[in-house]
């Protein structure tokens, strides 16, 4: 058999999901959208597009989860 330089591709697919947000929490992601348009001087348009990123930038600094994901703990 040959021996190939890939493996598995990873599923990048990516999935949709559906999130109710408190009235509080929604107002400030609006606001953190306004500071970040005048801070960066580029229009973020839809609030909602910064979730992800503020997600993706959550994980990354939890030293906590990191730890326990290193040590094979709960993820």
């Amino acid at each position: 058999m040959t021996k190939l330089k890939l493996s598995v591709i990873p599923d990048d697919k990516p999935v949709k999901v559906t999130v109710e947000l408190p009235a509080a929490l929604h107002r400030d992601l609006v606001s953190y959208a306004e500071v970040l348009s005048k801070e960066t001087g580029r229009p973020v348009g839809d609030a909602g597009r910064l979730i992800v990123p503020m997600l993706q930038r959550f994980i990354a600094t939890d030293r906590g989860f990191a730890r326990a994901r290193k040590t094979g703990g709960p993820t």
